[in-house]
């Protein structure tokens, strides 16, 4: 069968990736056409547009790159209109993705499948009408959007377990660097590592990491590690002031959080990852007009935490610090409260140990092959 993937972000391409080893071993014909990045081109088949011409975020950047997206929009949908795949799977990136899907339920072209599903439980629960309307199944990653879809909403959902921890978990069992060894091939000191994981996009890196920077010097004791994104090339962060006060370490995350005694994150799928290596981190999330943005997280938005960690447990793990309470001096108080001997940091590790159990079985890219191929033969048949 036909398999034609979307997805808009470095995560996305690592997900989709181990979707796609798993579907070829599912359904030996399977063929692969997307819109990705790098680890997906290695599973096979045709890279169409690689998702570092579509990654923009916020509001400015969008409009900005308006005739960008469209154009990319607009080649996507006759790109599967012209290839006819069996079935479009969707990888998070809702803004573009929800409009692909409209596209192809509307002109049956395919069976759409959604795999990491729109977080429309924290912002933009509207479109769970597109979504009833447009997405034929949607695979969870998250366990407490069973809840959100089924009970609240009425709309079937396959949790299929969370890929992140499938991803940390493989890492770990091949993993079996020294600190020592890591050290001198970073040419490193012999210092504790605190790790900082800035966000994914130039954005988030842009509002985040010199708050981060400026708390390296209160921490004599302690290196301070940046894991560079991927997508982010390093003349980007050199251009940040402060960064010569921390080493980068590009292409390595895991690596870095391995041998992390504390870490410094920017909301997102980081915030899980530093958790399943049983890090303790403090979460920082700057935000434009932070104190709007504070009153609205109290009394608009629909979830009361940002960070994964917190939503999972259902209840507040890591401290987040954003919009009104992004502030240096927070950083450095709550950092200290995690480093060994801190007041926080037994009790962040026992509420890890909550997370893990929340999550469930592994195998979620499996899982997730094993769904859809299954609804593909019976469609087919």
């Amino acid at each position: 069968m036909r398999y034609y993937l979307i997805v808009g972000e470095a995560s996305g391409d690592l997900h989709a990736a181990h979707l796609m080893r798993e579907l070829a071993k599912a359904d030996r014909e399977a063929e692969f056409r997307f819109f990705g990045g790098d680890k997906m081109a290695a599973e096979g088949g045709t890279l169409v547009r690689h998702y570092r011409e579509m990654a923009y975020m916020g509001f400015v950047p969008v409009l900005l790159h308006l005739p960008a997206i469209f154009r990319n929009m607009a080649q996507c949908k006759e790109d599967i209109r012209q290839w006819a795949p069996d079935a479009v799977i969707l990888v998070d990136y809702p803004g573009f993705n929800l409009d692909i899907a409209k596209f192809v339920h509307k002109n049956g072209l395919a069976k759409v499948f959604y795999y990491i599903s729109p977080k429309i439980w924290a912002w933009k629960e509207y479109r769970i009408k597109n979504i009833k309307r447009d997405v034929d199944h949607l695979l969870s990653i998250l366990p407490f959007e069973v809840s959100f879809f089924e009970q609240k909403h009425h709309y079937p959902i396959h949790y299929v377990g969370n890929p992140t921890a499938d991803e940390v978990m493989a890492f770990l069992d091949g993993y079996h660097e020294t600190p020592e060894a890591f050290a001198q091939r970073h040419n490193l000191s012999g210092r504790p590592i605190v790790a900082l994981l800035a966000g994914s996009r130039r954005q988030e890196i842009k509002d985040n990491l010199p708050a981060m920077l400026q708390v390296v010097d209160r921490f004599p004791k302690y290196q301070f590690v940046l894991a560079c994104a991927p997508s982010i090339e390093r003349s980007y962060y050199e251009g940040i002031e402060g960064i010569g006060k921390v080493s980068l370490v590009e292409g390595e995350t895991f690596a870095v959080l391995a041998q992390a005694t504390a870490a410094l994150v920017t909301s997102g799928t980081a915030t899980l990852e530093t958790a399943l290596f049983g890090v303790p981190q403090v979460v920082c999330y700057e935000t434009p007009l932070p104190r709007l943005i504070g009153f609205l997280r109290q009394h608009v938005l629909n979830v009361k935490y940002i960070s994964l960690v917190n939503l999972i447990a259902d209840r507040e793990v890591v401290t987040e610090l954003v919009a009104d309470t992004f502030k240096v001096s927070n950083i450095v108080d709550e950092l200290t409260a995690i480093l060994p001997g801190g007041r926080g940091r037994e009790e962040m590790l026992k509420g890890y140990e909550e997370v893990r159990r929340a999550i469930g079985k592994p195998g979620a890219p499996a899982n997730a092959a094993q769904v859809i191929v299954d609804v593909m033969r019976k469609t087919i048949v």
